[in-house]
């Protein structure tokens, strides 16, 4: 088995017609958009508050990553598989794959081995248009922002020089990440510096993925500050009247996707936002989807549980009124090489030393998730390079800590080999009764907020605001955004802020440089050091490795 390529096991499964899997979620056939035969479209009102309360939440997250992730979506798939093999009915919840890091280094973003879902080329290319909606929606603000200052009638005073606003593309293109426009003559509006994101940067995912209900998306939308206006009042969409003609270019991909998991177990993929520089999870009303069509559902949060799983608890669990019962850390054996001490040519050989000093990042991660009144589970998702004393080492020393370590072995065997790691899940969801409570009140003042999820989280000795910063949080105040959330971008290879400190770092400090705000999705982004929201593409391009024959079967794509 383990010789097969993603693409070629997935090739090798027959796939189910959507609709039968739909069936096993009690949801009638009139009730699918269908797109095609193996995907669709779920209707909002199929979102049922009483049994969102009953039903199971279950995060995935992991340990501080190294630059080829742990697996954490390959984790989350084999869970669902195995809670479904000891009979609890489960539906994966995760994000869409951004197309940038499709073609640029990640490859595909669909599991791995006998944990994915499929159809895996569509949900990795355009799928059903989610991303092309969301890039849109926000361009056409962009143009409408230009044509408002071109405009001699309905001029609103836009000063320029403070548009934050920018356009967005799902591709890695660093020669977009600064331009000028307008150039060629007043016909082609007024030249102004601009700048293009890579769409799950864009405020209109992350709006996407907090709104609650179509009317709760519209309002957002609305809300999106923009800038000022020369005598200094501020501009939003809303003044640009903008929100409905958004909302309509996203009245479809508001809806969550139904696909299915290889083993024909329902998973719904909904939403991308980045997690180093927004909130890294699914939308809400897909989470909520699923725990009213689910008993178990198995989500995930971007990179490690410092920047994903911290948002999806501060921000989207505290917002939606989401109660996860339990948080599943993805670690690899690998990774505590990484964190101690190994080069990147040693990952793949045993070194139980480097395992030993490495424990400490994982360490950190478990004592950060039981701050939130959660209980983890150590999923130690297996690789060849595996050795039984690095395995035995990081089971036993969890077990020290009152954590069950098990192993994960969804990629070669699927359900099969993740039974261990569901029934550890379900004993804490069922024995432990845990209510999870965020790290921090909304309410309170945005420094206070910063520094608990520095010092509580990164375990930083303190927080420096440089100059723009300070500037940033009298603009926020004057604005009457104080009570939005925090959502951190910085660096995911570290708990601080210099991705050369790995492993658990201690006497150090983090530098917020500026502070971003992000209206309509009600956070703001404290900057931490220099984050890339265009994203480049390496000196060789995953594209390079891709294929498509005549038939039209694609290779190199997983």
């Amino acid at each position: 088995m383990a010789h097969l390529t993603d693409i070629e096991i997935a090739q090798a499964n027959d796939i189910n017609h959507i609709k039968n899997i739909a069936k096993k979620l009690d949801i009638s056939e009139d009730d699918l958009d269908l797109y095609g035969k193996y995907k669709a479209k779920l209707p909002l009102h199929l979102i049922d508050e009483n049994k969102i309360k009953t039903n199971n939440l279950v995060l995935v997250t992991a340990i501080t990553p190294t630059p080829a992730g742990e697996g954490k979506t390959t984790v989350s798939i084999g869970l669902t598989e195995g809670l479904n093999k000891v009979g609890k009915q489960a539906t994966v919840v995760l994000r869409e794959p951004s197309l940038g890091p499709v073609f640029g280094i990640k490859g595909g973003a669909a599991g791995g081995g006998y944990s994915q879902v499929v159809p895996m080329e569509d949900i990795n290319l355009h799928f059903t248009g989610d991303f092309n909606a969301v890039e849109k929606a926000n361009n056409l603000l962009s143009a409408l922002i230009d044509n408002n200052i071109q405009s001699k009638t309905q001029n609103l005073n836009i000063d320029p020089r403070t548009i934050l606003w920018k356009r967005v593309i799902d591709m890695n293109d660093r020669a977009l990440r600064q331009i000028t426009i307008g150039l060629g003559g007043t016909a082609n509006g007024i030249p102004r510096e601009d700048g293009f994101n890579i769409t799950p940067a864009s405020e209109v995912m992350a709006i996407l993925c907090m709104a609650t209900d179509f009317e709760d998306l519209k309002k957002r939308l609305g809300d999106i500050f923009i800038g000022f206006t020369f005598d200094r009042k501020p501009i939003f969409a809303r003044d640009l009247k903008a929100e409905n003609a958004m909302a309509i270019l996203l009245k479809e991909a508001i809806k969550p996707n139904l696909v299915q998991t290889l083993e024909e177990n329902p998973a719904i993929i909904h939403g991308g936002p980045f997690a180093n520089i927004a909130q890294g999870t699914n939308t809400i009303i897909a989470t909520k989807m699923g725990l009213s069509l689910s008993n178990y559902v198995v989500t995930e949060a971007g990179f490690g549980a410092d920047l994903g799983a911290e948002k999806f608890l501060n921000i989207k669990s505290a917002y939606a009124g989401l109660n996860p019962k339990c948080v599943v850390l993805v670690a690899t054996v690998r990774a505590l090489r990484h964190h101690g001490g190994a080069q990147k040519e040693d990952y793949n050989t045993p070194n139980l030393d480097a395992v030993k000093d490495g424990f400490k990042n994982l360490e950190k991660h478990i004592e950060n998730i039981r701050k939130y009144n959660i209980e983890p589970v150590v999923a130690i998702n297996a690789f060849v390079s595996d050795s039984e004393k690095e395995i035995d080492y990081i089971k036993t020393t969890c077990e020290s800590l009152g954590v069950q370590a098990v192993l994960s072995e969804g990629w070669e065997k699927g359900g099969e080999g993740t039974k261990d790691l569901a029934n550890a899940v379900i004993n804490v969801v069922e024995n432990k009764a845990t209510q999870y409570k965020p790290l921090y009140d909304w309410k309170s003042p945005v420094k206070e907020k910063i520094e608990t999820i520095a010092k509580e989280i990164y375990g930083a000795d303190g927080v420096i605001y440089d100059k723009k910063a300070e500037l940033n949080l009298r603009r926020i105040d004057r604005l009457g955004f104080n009570d939005f959330a925090i959502c951190m971008a910085k660096t995911q290879k570290s708990f601080s802020d210099d991705d050369k400190l790995i492993g658990r770092p201690t006497g150090f400090k983090v530098t917020v440089r500026e502070i971003e705000i992000a209206a309509g999705a009600q956070f703001i982004i404290p900057i931490l050091g220099k984050m890339m929201r265009m994203p480049g593409l390496p000196a060789i391009p995953a594209s390079e490795g891709m294929t498509i024959d005549k038939e039209g079967v694609i290779s190199g794509l997983s």
